[in-house]
C-alpha cells in the first residue's frame, strides 16, 4: 500500500497546476486503476502457481475474485480520498460512501465464505452414486440453510448500512415506537415470503423431500431439481418444470418414492383371455426380469388381480434400484410379454365371444354378441 500512497503523492504534485476538481478526479481514477491492475497481476500469478497443481484451491480463489477486487479498490480509495484536494463536504460524502462500501464488502465476503464452506463440506458426497440417500440428505440441508443464511446476511448488511446514517440512528426510537402498526401491516404483506422462508428451514430439518428425490406432485411424476428460498423446482419426466411453493410440502400430501431408499417396486398390468396359461406366463416373466440389467434382484412375481367379463387381469411385479430403472423395466416387461403371447399363445390374447342361434334346418345362422344387462339405477330399483 506504500506503493499506492507514493504514486498518488507523486501524481498529485505533478498535476497540481490543474483545477482542484480535475486533480481530485484524476487521483481517485488513478487509485482505482492501480488497484485493478494489481489485482489482475496477482490473479495471473496465482493462476500459474495453483491452476495445475491445486485445481480445487484455485477454484476457491477464483470464487473470491470479485470480493478481493472490490477490497483492493475500496482500500485504494480509502488511501486516495485524504490525498485528493477535495472540499470538506465532498470528502465527508466520499467517506460515507466508502463506509457503506466496506459494510457491503463484509456482507459479500460472508456470503461467499459460506458458499465456499458449503462446497468444501459437500465434496465428500456424490449425488451420482448408486446409493445417494446420504448425499441427497446433506445436499438438501446445506443448500436450504445456505439460502436462509444468505437472506439473513443481506438483511443484516442492509441494516448496518442504513444505521451508518445519523438520521436513522436519531429517529430510531420513534421508528420503534411506531413499529406496532407498521410491523403488523408489513407482516401481513410479507406473510407468503416469511411462511416460505420458515418452511424452507423446516424442510431442511425434517427433510420430507431432498434433492433428486422422485416424487408425485399434482399427479405429475418427476425429480426434485432445486430447493430455493421460496419455491421448489420439480423436473417432470418429459423435461417440463413444475414450480411449487415450499409451503406446499408442509401443508399438502404428496408421494415421495425415494424417502428411505431409491429402490422401488414397479407393476405392469396385462389383460389376457381366460384360456391363458398363467403358470407359463409367470415363468416367462421371471425369465424376462432376470435377463434384464434394470432388475435389482429383490422381487419378481405375477398375480391374477382381477377377473372381468371377457379378460383376466395379471399384475407383473418387479423391483428396480430407482424410479427411472423401474419405469424402463415396466415398459420392457410389457413389450416382451405381449410379444411372447403373440408368438406362443395367440389364442390367449383378449377376444370377444359370440353366440350362434339356428332356427331350423337350412335356416340362416344368426350371430349375437352377448350384451351386458343394463344396471338398474337407484331410482329404477326404488320404482320396482
Amino acid at each position: 500500500m506504500d506503493f499506492i500512497t507514493t504514486t498518488l503523492n507523486a501524481f498529485n504534485t505533478l498535476v497540481a497546476w490543474l483545477p482542484k476538481w480535475v486533480v481530485a478526479l484524476s487521483v481517485l481514477f488513478l487509485a482505482v486503476a492501480i488497484a485493478y491492475s494489481l489485482h489482475r497481476v496477482v490473479r495471473r500469478l496465482i493462476r500459474r502457481l495453483l491452476a495445475d497443481r491445486y485445481p480445487f484451491g484455485f477454484s476457491i480463489f477464483n470464487q473470491m475474485r470479485g470480493v478481493t477486487r472490490l477490497a483492493l479498490i475500496v482500500l485504494a480509495l480509502v488511501i486516495a480520498v485524504p490525498l485528493a484536494p477535495l472540499d470538506p463536504g465532498t470528502a465527508e460524502w466520499m467517506a460515507r460512501l466508502l463506509l457503506m462500501a466496506i459494510i457491503a464488502l463484509i456482507g459479500w465476503m460472508a456470503i461467499t465464505s459460506l458458499r465456499i464452506a458449503a462446497d468444501v463440506y459437500l465434496r465428500r458426497f456424490q449425488l451420482d452414486a448408486e446409493d445417494n440417500l446420504l448425499a441427497r440428505k446433506h445436499y438438501t440441508q446445506v443448500r436450504v440453510l445456505l439460502r436462509t443464511a444468505d437472506v439473513l446476511v443481506v438483511i443484516i448488511t442492509v441494516g448496518a448500512a442504513l444505521m451508518s446514517f445519523e438520521s436513522v440512528r436519531q429517529y430510531g426510537v420513534s421508528l420503534f415506537a411506531s413499529a406496532g402498526v407498521a410491523g403488523l401491516v408489513a407482516g401481513l404483506a410479507a406473510r407468503p415470503v416469511l411462511s416460505n422462508l420458515f418452511a424452507g428451514v423446516q424442510l431442511a430439518m425434517t427433510q420430507p423431500i431432498r434433492i433428486d428425490d422422485s416424487v408425485v406432485v399434482e399427479n405429475e411424476w418427476g425429480w426434485i431439481e432445486e430447493i430455493n428460498s421460496t419455491y421448489v423446482v420439480i423436473r417432470i419426466w418429459d423435461l417440463r418444470r413444475l414450480i411449487v411453493p415450499l409451503t406446499y410440502f408442509i401443508e399438502k400430501p404428496f408421494q415421495n418414492w425415494t424417502r428411505e431408499n431409491a429402490s422401488i417396486l414397479g407393476t405392469a398390468m396385462i389383460y389376457v383371455d381366460y384360456s391363458a396359461p398363467v403358470g407359463v406366463l409367470r415363468d416367462k416373466l421371471t425369465e424376462i426380469v432376470k435377463a434384464s440389467k434394470l432388475w435389482d434382484g429383490r422381487a419378481v412375481g405375477l398375480q391374477v388381480t382381477d377377473v372381468k367379463e371377457n379378460v383376466i387381469e395379471l399384475r407383473c411385479l418387479m423391483s428396480a434400484a430407482n424410479a427411472g430403472n423401474a419405469f424402463n423395466l415396466r415398459c420392457e416387461v410389457r413389450e416382451r410379454m405381449v410379444d411372447f403371447l403373440q408368438k406362443e399363445y395367440p389364442d390367449a390374447l383378449p377376444r370377444r365371444r359370440a353366440e350362434m342361434t339356428i332356427d331350423g334346418p337350412g335356416a340362416a345362422v344368426e350371430v349375437q354378441t352377448p350384451k351386458r344387462r343394463p344396471r338398474k339405477t337407484a331410482k329404477a330399483k326404488a320404482a320396482s
